[in-house]
C-alpha cells in the first residue's frame, strides 16, 4: 500500500488541533462572580509577574518605587522599557503582542490609549465570552484557596455558576503554614489546635469534606517547594498522609502536586520572587506505589525533572502528569517535553495547561502551545504513516480531544477500587 500523502496529513493534523475546544486544567483564572478576583485588560495583561521581573532587570529602581506606583503607572514603565526601548520578543512580551493581534487590535501602532479604550467598552461578561470564543475554550479550571478571606467571602454568598470555570481546592496554606492555618480552622469553629492529635486530624479531614461538598472540586492541588520529603516526620507529611489522602479517596478526587518551588528568593520582587529547583523524584514514587488507590496529578517545575517523571508516570496508572509548568512554559521546552512525553506515554498526558492569572493570557498561551502541540503531533503521525499505517481524521481528532481534557476527564473518573 502506497504511503499516506504526509504534505495533506500534516496538514490534516495541524487543522484539527486548531479546532478542538479545550479544557484548560489548571488556571488562576475566576468567574465575573467573584468581582476583582478575575483580572483582565491591558494594564493587568501588562503587569504579570513575568514582565515585572523582566522589567526590574532592565532599569535601577528601587524594588518599592515600583510598588508604590498606580497600575496604570506599572504598565507605562513596562510597556516603555520592554515594548519601546527594548524589543519584545522573550515569550511573556510576545504573549502581549499576540493578545493584542488575536483580539483585532493594531499591534503596529503601539498605541497604548487605542489598547486601553477597547477595554473600556466591553463588560467583563461580554470579554469572558470573546476571550474563550477567540482561545477556543470548552472550560477552565479555578484555582480555590478555603483560606483567601476574598474568596472565603464569595463562596459564603449565593454565586451564579458557570459551567465554564471548573474549581479546585487549593490546600497550600494547609499544608505549608499549619502555624498559622490552624489558628483559622479554630477561629471557623473546626476542633484543632496545634498538635496534631486524632481529634484535630479528625477535625482537618472535616474541613477537607466541607469545602469538597461546598464547592465541587475537580481535584485538591499543593504547590510544594523542591526540597519536599514524603515520607517523613513533618507536620506537612503527617497532614498529607492523615487527612488529604483519605479524604481525596474518599471523594475519588486526585490530589494535584506541583513540585519544584523556591519561594522567594527575591522577596523584594514579591509575587514575581519565587525561583525554581529540581526535586527528588521519589516523594511522587512513593505516594503511587503505597497509595495505590489514590489518584495523582503531577506538574514538576525543573527541566531536570521531566524525563524522571514521564519514566514514573509509565510505572504507575495512578500518576497523570500535565503542563508545562512556570518557567517551562517557554517554546523551546514545550516542545522538548511534548516530545518527550509523547514518545513515553502516547495519548497518556494531559501535555499543557495555560496556568494563566490574567483571563487575557489564555489566548496567547494555547495560541502558542497549540502549534507547538500540532507541529509535534504531525511529525509523530508521519512517522507513523512512513511505515504504511493509514491514518484517518477520525482517529485524529479523537486522539487530540484526549490531549485536550477528554484523557484528563477519564483520569478523574478512573475507579481504582
Amino acid at each position: 500500500m502506497p504511503v499516506q500523502d504526509l504534505t495533506q496529513l500534516r496538514s490534516m493534523v495541524e487543522r484539527t488541533v486548531a479546532a478542538v475546544p479545550i479544557m484548560d486544567v489548571h488556571t488562576h483564572l475566576f468567574s465575573p462572580s467573584f468581582g476583582e478576583m478575575l483580572l483582565w485588560g491591558f494594564d493587568e495583561l501588562v503587569c504579570y509577574h513575568y514582565l515585572i521581573a523582566e522589567t526590574m532587570r532592565a532599569i535601577n529602581m528601587p524594588y518599592e518605587q515600583y510598588w508604590a506606583m498606580s497600575r496604570k503607572e506599572q504598565a507605562d514603565l513596562i510597556w516603555q522599557t520592554l515594548f519601546i526601548d527594548n524589543s519584545p520578543y522573550s515569550e511573556a512580551c510576545r504573549g502581549v503582542l499576540t493578545v493584542l493581534d488575536k483580539l483585532g487590535l493594531d499591534v503596529a501602532s503601539r498605541d497604548v490609549n487605542s489598547y486601553r479604550e477597547y477595554f473600556k467598552n466591553v463588560t467583563v461578561e461580554e470579554y469572558v465570552d470573546r476571550v474563550f470564543a477567540v482561545a477556543n475554550l470548552e472550560s477552565v479550571v479555578m484555582t480555590n484557596d478555603p483560606f483567601d478571606p476574598t474568596e472565603r467571602i464569595v463562596w459564603q454568598q449565593e454565586i451564579a455558576s458557570d459551567p465554564r470555570f471548573l474549581t479546585a481546592l487549593r490546600i497550600d496554606p494547609l499544608l505549608i503554614a499549619w502555624e498559622r492555618s490552624y489558628e483559622q480552622l479554630a477561629g471557623w469553629g473546626y476542633g484543632v489546635d496545634r498538635n496534631l492529635t486524632a481529634e484535630t486530624l479528625s477535625e482537618v479531614r472535616r474541613f477537607l469534606s466541607d469545602w469538597i461538598k461546598k464547592i465541587n472540586p475537580v481535584y485538591m492541588a499543593v504547590s510544594l517547594s523542591a526540597d519536599f520529603v514524603f515520607p517523613d516526620e513533618s507536620v506537612q507529611a503527617k497532614l498529607i498522609a492523615e487527612c488529604v489522602l483519605p479524604v481525596a479517596r474518599e471523594f475519588n478526587i486526585p490530589f494535584a502536586l506541583m513540585i519544584g518551588v523556591k519561594r522567594q528568593v527575591n522577596p523584594g520582587l514579591r509575587v514575581a520572587g519565587d525561583g525554581i529547583g529540581k526535586a527528588d523524584i521519589k516523594a511522587v514514587e512513593y505516594l503511587c506505589a503505597h497509595y495505590p488507590h489514590n489518584k495523582f496529578l503531577v506538574t514538576m517545575l525543573a527541566r531536570e525533572n521531566q524525563h524522571e517523571l514521564a519514566v514514573t508516570a509509565r510505572k504507575f496508572r495512578n500518576l497523570h502528569i500535565f503542563g508545562c509548568w512556570w518557567f517551562l512554559n517557554n517554546p523551546s521546552l514545550i516542545e522538548e517535553m511534548t516530545r518527550m512525553r509523547f514518545e513515553l506515554l502516547g495519548l497518556g498526558v494531559t501535555p499543557q495547561h495555560s496556568d494563566a492569572r490574567v483571563l487575557d493570557q489564555v489566548i496567547y498561551k494555547w495560541s502558542h502551545s497549540r502549534e507547538i502541540i500540532g507541529r509535534v503531533l504531525a511529525d509523530k503521525y508521519c512517522d507513523i504513516a512512513r511505515t504504511g499505517w493509514q491514518v484517518t481524521e477520525a482517529e485524529v481528532r479523537r486522539d487530540v480531544q484526549k490531549l485536550f481534557g477528554g484523557g484528563f476527564r477519564e483520569f478523574l473518573q478512573l475507579e481504582l477500587g
